[in-house]
C-alpha cells in the first residue's frame, strides 16, 4: 500500500481532520472518563460502603455524558475509517469484550448500589473491579495497537493473525499504566469533588501523593519502551522534528511538577486543570508520532479512510453534533461544579 506522507488534495486534507476528532473525541474521554475510573479504582481500597457510595453519588450527573465520547469515538472510526475499523476491531475482539463488560459492570453497580439492600457490597465490588477492568483492558488496546497486526492479502485486507495476539508484555503493560495513571486521576478528581474536612478527601490525598510517583514511573517506563520497540517512534523522535518532542515533554515535566505543587497546597481545581494538560500534551505528540500511520506497520490513514463521497457525507452528518455535545458537557461540569460533604452525595 502507497503511503501517502504530503497532503496534496482536499480528500486527503478530510482525512487528516476526522483521524484528527477521533484523537479528539479519544482524548475527551480519557480525560472525563479516566477521572471517573480511578475514583473507581480507588473504591477498592476504601472499605467502608457509605464512602464507595458517595463515590459513585459524586459522578451521578456526569459520568453516562463522559462515557458518550467513546461511542462517538467508536462510530466515528466505523464512519469514516472502515477498513480499520473491520480489521482492528477483530484484532482487538477480546480485549474489546472485556472493556464492554467492565463498562456495562460499572453502570449497573452505579445505579443498584443505591437501591440495595441486601447485595449493597456486591455493588460496591462491581463499581470498583468493573473500573479497574476498564482501565486496564483499554490500556491494553492502545499498546496492542501500537504493535500494529498481520493482514491477509486481497480486495478487502481483514486481520489474518490469532485471538490472543494483542496478548505481549509490552500491552500488558500499558494496561498496568493506564490503571495506575487513572488511579492518579481518580484521586485528583475526588479531591476537586469532597468537602476538604470529609474523609474521602483526606484519603484521596494520601492516595494522590503515592500515585504520583507511580504513574510518573509507569509513564516514563512506557515512554523508553517506546523508543526502544518501535522504529516508527524512534526515527519521529530523533528525526527533524526532534525540538518539537523534547520541548513538548519539558512542558510536561514543568505540568507535572505544577500539579504537583497545586495538589499540595490543596488547590484542587487547578491540579485537575494540570493534569489535563499533560493528557493533552501526551496524546498530541502520540498522534504525532503515530502520523501517517492509523495502526502502524498496518495501516495509514489514507489507507483505512472512506471513499471521498462518504467521507464528505459523514463530515456533513457531524457538523452541528460535536459542538452540541461539548455544550452538554460543560453545562453538566458546570451544574455539579459544588464540593460534596459523603452524606449528602450518598443521599442524592
Amino acid at each position: 500500500m502507497e503511503h501517502i506522507m504530503t497532503i496534496t488534495h482536499p480528500y486527503q486534507w478530510l482525512t487528516v481532520v476526522w483521524w484528527l476528532l477521533i484523537g479528539f473525541f479519544l482524548m475527551l474521554y480519557i480525560i472525563l472518563d479516566g477521572s471517573d475510573l480511578g475514583a473507581g479504582i480507588f473504591s477498592l481500597f476504601d472499605s467502608n460502603s457509605n464512602e464507595r457510595g458517595a463515590i459513585m453519588a459524586s459522578m451521578a450527573g456526569t459520568w453516562d455524558a463522559n462515557e458518550t465520547w467513546l461511542v462517538v469515538a467508536g462510530g466515528s472510526i466505523f464512519g469514516t475509517f472502515p477498513l480499520a475499523y473491520g480489521s482492528l476491531f477483530h484484532y482487538l475482539m477480546i480485549p474489546l469484550m472485556v472493556t464492554l463488560w467492565g463498562i456495562i459492570v460499572r453502570a449497573v453497580s452505579l445505579e443498584f448500589h443505591h437501591h440495595a439492600k441486601r447485595s449493597t457490597k456486591l455493588w460496591d465490588w462491581g463499581f470498583g473491579i468493573g473500573s479497574l477492568v476498564t482501565a486496564f483492558s483499554a490500556g491494553v488496546c492502545l499498546g496492542a495497537t501500537m504493535q500494529g497486526f498481520s493482514l491477509s492479502s486481497g480486495p478487502v485486507p481483514t486481520f489474518n493473525g490469532g485471538a490472543m495476539d494483542f496478548l505481549t508484555p509490552f500491552s500488558f503493560w500499558t494496561g498496568v499504566t493506564a490503571v495506575i495513571a487513572a488511579a492518579l486521576a481518580g484521586g485528583v478528581y475526588l479531591r476537586a469533588r469532597f468537602d476538604r474536612d470529609t474523609v474521602i478527601y483526606r484519603k484521596a490525598m494520601v492516595w494522590t501523593d503515592r500515585m504520583f510517583y507511580l504513574a510518573l514511573i509507569a509513564i516514563m517506563g512506557t515512554v523508553v519502551w517506546t523508543f526502544f520497540k518501535f522504529p516508527w517512534a524512534m526515527s519521529k523522535w530523533i528525526g527533524p522534528y526532534w525540538w518539537a518532542f523534547i520541548l513538548t515533554g519539558a512542558i510536561v515535566v514543568f505540568a507535572a511538577w505544577e500539579m504537583r505543587r497545586a495538589s499540595r497546597q490543596q488547590r484542587d481545581m487547578a491540579a485537575m486543570l494540570w493534569l489535563g494538560l499533560i493528557v493533552v500534551l501526551n496524546f498530541g505528540a502520540m498522534m504525532a508520532t503515530l502520523y501517517p500511520w492509523f495502526v502502524p506497520g498496518t495501516l495509514t490513514i489514507y489507507d483505512a479512510a472512506n471513499p471521498s463521497n462518504s467521507l464528505t457525507a459523514f463530515a456533513l452528518a457531524m457538523t452541528g453534533f460535536v459542538p452540541v455535545m461539548l455544550a452538554y458537557n460543560f453545562y453538566q461540569a458546570w451544574v455539579f461544579r459544588a464540593r460534596l460533604a459523603e452524606f449528602s452525595a450518598y443521599g442524592h
